[in-house]
């Protein structure tokens, strides 16, 4: 992967850009409070919320300025990702990206102006099995594991070469809840209107990466927490965090962390710079593989090292480990990325 070992770090503006993605983030997404509030509701997030997400252009915020985006790149829908993983945010933002970014492509206007309005919550409804992440193209096909889709008024459905576009309305649906509080929808839906064709295998690497990156920001999280339980704790009179088998597990989490955000960055940058392909999906694949093992990994240990109190309901730092047993197999779980990157980039270390 020799043109990606070679990407050359942000621009000033680049950073920049990302920094105010970030900023903006902070001054909405407000923590685990309103994520424990939402828990176990029906559609399980915020419309208010998510209009404002829309007039934020977070829902646009990698579709092209042409088609009325943001027109940033993948870099940034990563941090905002981050963002929302530190908050444990429950909207779909990340499947609405997806679908937003399919429509663009396929030219579809109308309900896509809605969408990146926060209008409308048009979810794509791609899989039709577990551990997959080849997209389902058989119209009369049940589509399954769609994230928070009580709240959808539309589905974008492919079918054959193409994109089919159904209201929620029209759909036999059914919800199963989740262990965050959220839910996966099935669904079974009738013929749509078609909208087009795009290309859905670089958007879902995409999507996937954004999911690493929500995984990433609620990791941080997680151990910034225990972090500060460990430095305040005592035990035998002494603050436990100088207990020197806890420091070495927080070393060992931290390391998970460290290394979870070198892939993802690494795969951000080399989107943005154009890099595409196989190249592409073995960078992603990584990342994933990496987010998707290191969160059940982080989320374990900062229960353990939390004591008895982060085995309750009640402690917030188990919140971040529930979210990352929904999130680590979306978009395909660790063991079908680390295979996909080995069968691509063959001659490269595993990841």
């Amino acid at each position: 992967m020799s043109s990606a070992a070679g990407i050359a770090p942000f621009s000033e503006d680049h950073a920049e850009s990302i920094r105010m993605v970030r900023d903006s983030a902070a001054g909405i997404a407000d923590g685990a409070a309103r994520a424990r509030a939402l828990r176990f509701t029906m559609p399980g997030f915020s419309a208010e919320t998510w209009r404002q997400m829309g007039e934020l252009g977070w829902i646009g915020l990698a579709v092209p300025e042409a088609a009325g985006g943001s027109g940033l790149g993948q870099a940034e829908m990563c941090a905002l990702s981050e963002e929302l993983g530190r908050a444990l945010a429950p909207e779909p933002l990340i499947g609405a990206a997806l679908s937003a970014a399919l429509l663009a492509e396929a030219g579809e206007t109308a309900v896509l102006a809605k969408l990146l309005a926060g209008d409308a919550v048009v979810l794509t409804a791609w899989q039709d099995r577990a551990n997959t992440l080849s997209p389902c193209i058989a119209g009369d096909a049940t589509r399954r594991f769609i994230a928070m889709g009580a709240g959808a008024t539309h589905f974008l459905i492919p079918v054959g070469d193409g994109l089919q576009l159904v209201e929620a309305a029209a759909c036999e649906v059914t919800h199963e809840a989740t262990h965050d509080g959220g839910h996966l929808t099935t669904l079974r839906a009738p013929a749509g209107a078609s909208v087009g064709q795009a290309a859905l295998a670089p958007a879902l690497d995409r999507a996937a990466l954004a999911t690493a990156a929500y995984l990433l920001g609620g990791m941080e999280a997680g151990f910034a927490m225990t972090l500060d339980y460990l430095q305040t704790r005592q035990q035998f009179g002494k603050i436990i965090g100088t207990f020197q088998a806890l420091q070495h597990k927080a070393a060992d989490t931290k390391m998970h962390i460290a290394l979870t955000r070198a892939a993802l960055e690494q795969a951000a940058a080399a989107l943005d710079a154009g890099v595409a392909g196989d190249e592409a999906a073995a960078l992603v694949s990584r990342a994933k593989a990496r987010a998707s093992e290191a969160a059940m990994l982080v989320g374990q240990a900062c229960v353990q090292l939390s004591g008895g109190i982060g085995y309750t309901d009640q402690y917030d730092v188990g919140l971040y480990l529930r979210k990352a047993m929904v999130l680590a197999p979306m978009f395909g779980g660790a063991a079908l990325h680390r295979a996909r990157f080995m069968a691509l980039s063959p001659e490269t270390e595993d990841a």
